[in-house]
C-alpha cells in the first residue's frame, strides 16, 4: 500500500515522502497514530502543491541573494575614526559595525554573523569583507577607514 508520512518514522522515510509499506502496517501503526495517510490523489497533488510552492520559495530567496550581491559591488561602507600616534585605531572595526552602517547608510540589512572579516581592521585603509547571502551566493563589501582629523 502506498502511503505519504506525515511526520518523520524511523525507519520508513521523512515527512510528505510517498513510500511502500504492508496493508497491516499501514491500517495498524501509522494511519491510527496519525503517521502517514493513503497516498490517493488529493494526497499526491497535495504533496506536489507543497513541494513546488517549497522550490518557488527558494528561487524567490536566491534571486533576492543575488540582487543584494550586486548592489553591494558598488558600495563603499565608509568609517571615521581617531587613531593614535602610531596610525593604530582606538578598537577596531567588527562585523557588527559593517552590518549597521549598510543598515544606516544604505538600507540594507545583514545579519553580521554572516559577514566574514579576513583579518581585523585597526589600521587606516582600504578592505574588502565577505558576506554570505545564501547557501551558494555570496558577495563583498568595500570598507573604508579613515582618520577623523583628516
Amino acid at each position: 500500500m502506498k502511503v505519504i508520512l506525515t511526520q518523520d518514522v524511523k525507519g520508513q522515510g521523512k515527512k510528505d515522502q510517498v513510500i511502500n509499506v504492508s496493508d497491516g502496517y499501514a491500517r495498524n501503526f501509522l494511519f491510527p497514530k496519525k503517521l502517514a495517510v493513503p497516498a490517493d490523489s488529493t494526497a499526491l497533488n497535495d504533496v506536489k502543491n507543497k513541494e513546488a510552492a517549497k522550490q518557488h520559495k527558494i528561487d524567490v530567496e536566491r534571486k533576492e541573494a543575488q540582487d543584494i550581491a550586486e548592489k553591494l559591488k558598488s558600495i563603499t561602507v565608509k568609517f571615521e575614526y581617531a587613531a593614535g600616534p602610531d596610525k593604530k585605531l582606538y578598537g577596531s572595526v567588527t562585523s557588527k559595525d559593517i552590518a549597521e552602517a549598510l543598515k544606516r547608510d544604505h538600507g540594507i540589512e545583514i545579519d553580521k554573523r554572516k559577514i566574514t572579516l579576513t583579518e581585523n581592521i585597526k589600521s587606516f585603509g582600504s578592505f574588502t569583507a565577505d558576506v554570505k547571502l545564501y547557501t551558494d551566493v555570496s558577495g563583498k563589501i568595500n570598507v573604508l577607514v579613515t582618520s577623523k582629523n583628516a
